[in-house]
């Protein structure tokens, strides 16, 4: 089998050939599917074993004082041998997977060979394809739960055995120091606990995101505006807890943590940083000062952990083993998410160039997964499902005089196309209204009327078979536009369809399917919101981006009036699957790039959702698109933050860029831009000119596919790959 290791003398990292382990009583056989990489442990400890002996030494004083104890028992070469002897072998990585049972050992009764797993230790739950682990540290994963997540039950153990020390209560104020992978935990732990929480970190990116996940705020250390929202919100008093999720060498988060917190308050150590406690600030609060041992009781106990001697649970409530299994629980209740702190997956075989990655800080990086091969089981059963993203293949035709007026037609002529796109259509130039197609004779002699169309029918062959209409729009009901689309194409028109282009795999199938019969790629969706000029000022203010970037999207949809036919999801889709390509297209568009998986969740009872796309660079976008909130509040407003710059969009009356510098727009009249107009003049103009069309087809497919897959992400309750064909 293959294991991850490293050499701590020369800091050579490797995956290598090694035996099998064999499955001994007590324990059981695991193949690992996912196995978690601790960005903090692991790292500290890789990049401790490319230092220089000194730098080892320096970094370790207390294996220093060992060896000098070594020395003078045992002399300087019988030391030395021992010493470089233990340096110079492979030592192995990872503490954190989850997997299935291969093969159970004698005297364990509670799994059986195909359950799924999860496993912890840092000498039995390796990044390996087989570990053996003892009894007590794996516990059996709650139904549903993907194997991904499961393999965060270690590190989410280290966190809620952290919480635990600091004996948080209901309306208490915490302060979380380091959002790293184990302090982005604690923070939704605490907020699962009702308690209020101020994050800090220097990096604006895991602020944004602990407040995502749950935190009343989150800033830099630095910043005044930490210490005004710790006094706010705790009236002056300051923190109950603090915890200390941080590494590095500053003295600032324990000097922090005494300024913050109360009289009597406690001081929680989760993470590995340096505790030079200031004296008189510690003495004059009285300060409870606690470290947390790892997962949990037994940790470290050879009886407990490698025995199978459980503590007692009258004696003993949360044991690391029921800490495990507590926090799993939590992930499979959609208590806590693990799922926007995945920045990376990569396949085990890659797991040397990832580690490399992670240590040059070319891959910036909550928490990165390694994916094993050939995992069967209940594993396979609950692992991501995929999504296929159809490739396009065309064989462009002969493009249309370029000097010649753009004749259109429009199918449908209901609220949207009246109010949001004809009035525009009217007043531009080089447009003729050739012919408007409805169901029924009236409406199609009201559009006639009211916008000039040279022709009103209910004959929709009229118009396909009419060669002098260069482009039709389709604006009909949602579960007609793939089949209207594809028609139009085989008719050789360019087409202008309203979100959403279709409604299942198979139809958008047909419209590609169209596309490469018909050579015809003339398409164009109503994703009008790229379009929309305050939008693209804004990007334009924020400029090139280096890092990955986090973007959260709010859409406060409202309840729809009864009656409507939105309301006939069996015919016309999900509320998301007719608008929600809007938001995912706006998000891609502005972090320039499609997206590689979608994960999906959604209140019960009702269709308020949680969509985040994972993108190529690590980026994020989270959508959240909800009918539950206050009529007032405005529908749109978005925030993406990248390279220490924030980009905001307040419902498209006022946007603003905060960096280096600040920008901030007028403020728009009541009448909002969402674009439609821009979108109109380019799409009559690629049509006019015979250019590429506003979006590329790939995009469009891409937006499609992954609105498509939320609804395959709420059927299987896991992250959807999006498998682009090749």
């Amino acid at each position: 089998m293959k294991q991850v290791v490293q050499n701590y003398k020369s800091g050579e990292l490797a995956v290598l050939d090694v035996p099998v382990p064999g499955c001994k009583p007590g324990g059981v056989l695991v193949r690992t599917a996912y196995s978690l990489i601790s960005t903090g442990t692991e790292l500290m400890k890789v990049s401790e074993a490319g230092m220089s002996m000194l730098g080892k030494a320096r970094s370790r004083p207390d294996q220093v004082a060992k060896v000098m104890q070594s020395v003078a028992t045992n002399g300087v070469p019988a030391t030395y041998r021992k010493v470089m002897g233990k340096l110079d072998s492979y030592t192995p990585l990872g503490y954190s997977l989850c997997g299935v049972v291969e093969q159970v050992g004698a005297g364990i009764d509670d799994v059986q060979v195909g359950d799924l797993v999860a496993c912890a230790g840092n000498e039995h739950a390796l990044h390996a394809e087989l570990n053996w682990v003892p009894k007590n540290l794996y516990v059996p994963v709650p139904d549903g739960l993907a194997p991904r997540h499961a393999a965060f039950g270690t590190v989410g153990s280290i966190a809620m055995q952290g919480v635990r020390r600091g004996e948080p209560q209901l309306g208490d104020v915490a302060l979380v120091i380091g959002l790293g992978l184990i302090g982005q935990l604690v923070v939704q732990l605490l907020t699962a606990s009702g308690v209020r929480v101020v994050g800090v970190d220097p990096d604006p990116v895991r602020c944004e995101l602990a407040e995502r996940l749950g935190a009343a705020a989150c800033g830099d250390p630095a910043s005044p505006a930490v210490e005004a929202t710790v006094a706010e919100l705790t009236g002056g008093h300051g923190v109950d807890q603090v915890y200390l999720a941080a590494g590095g060498g500053s003295n600032q988060p324990v000097e922090l943590a005494a300024r913050l917190s109360r009289d009597r308050g406690r001081v929680v150590d989760i993470g590995k940083c340096r505790l030079d406690l200031p004296w008189n600030a510690y003495y004059e609060k009285e300060l409870d000062v606690r470290f947390s041992r790892s997962y949990g009781p037994g940790r470290y106990d050879p009886e407990y952990e490698l025995a199978g001697r459980d503590y007692p649970i009258g004696y003993v409530r949360w044991t690391e083993r029921r800490n495990l299994a507590c926090f799993l629980d939590l992930v499979a209740r959609d208590r806590v998410d693990v799922e926007p702190l995945v920045s990376h997956v990569a396949d085990f075989d890659d797991a040397v160039g990832t580690y490399q990655s992670l240590k040059d800080g070319e891959l910036k990086a909550v928490a990165v997964l390694f994916r094993y091969p050939g995992h069967t089981g209940k594993a396979e059963a609950a692992k991501a499902p995929e999504v296929a993203v159809p490739a396009v293949s065309v064989r462009r035709g002969p493009a249309r005089p370029a000097d010649a007026p753009v004749r259109l037609a429009f199918i449908g002529a209901g609220n949207y196309a009246t109010s949001m796109l004809l009035p525009h259509l009217t007043r531009r130039d080089g447009v003729e209204l050739s012919t408007v197609v409805t169901t029924t004779a009236l409406s199609a002699a009201n559009a006639q009327r009211k916008f000039g169309f040279a022709e009103a029918t209910t004959d929709l062959d009229a118009v396909l078979g009419d060669k002098s209409i260069d482009a039709v729009f389709v604006v009909t009901r949602h579960s007609s536009h793939a089949e209207l689309t594809r028609q139009a194409l085989l008719a050789g028109k360019a087409v202008f369809v309203e979100k959403p282009l279709a409604l299942t795999e198979d139809d958008l199938a047909g419209v590609l399917a169209a596309v490469e019969e018909s050579g015809n790629d003339r398409l164009q969706v109503g994703f009008n919101r790229r379009f929309a000029p305050l939008l693209q000022e804004a990007r334009k203010r924020f400029g090139t981006r280096t890092g990955p970037a986090s973007l959260r999207y709010l859409v406060n949809a409202g309840q729809l009036q009864h009656g409507s036919w939105y309301l006939q999801q069996g015919t016309e889709g999900s509320r998301f699957a007719g608008e929600g390509g809007h938001f995912i297209d706006t998000a891609s568009w502005l972090l320039g790039a499609d997206p590689v998986s979608v994960y999906a969740v959604a209140t019960s009872g009702n269709e308020d959702l949680q969509v985040v796309l994972r993108y190529p660079d690590g980026s994020t976008a989270t959508i959240s698109y909800v009918t539950t909130g206050a009529p007032g509040f405005p529908k749109e407003t978005l925030d993406l933050v990248a390279d220490g710059k924030v980009l905001r969009l307040d419902d498209f009356v006022r946007a603003s860029v905060h960096g280096r510098k600040k920008w901030v727009s007028s403020r728009l009249p009541k009448a909002r831009d969402k674009g439609q107009n821009a979108e109109l003049a380019a799409f009559v103009r690629a049509v006019r000119t015979g250019g590429p069309m506003p979006v590329p087809l790939e995009s469009l497919v891409a937006t499609t596919s992954a609105t498509l897959a939320v609804r395959t992400g709420l059927a299987g309750g896991a992250p959807v790959t999006l498998a682009r064909a090749r």
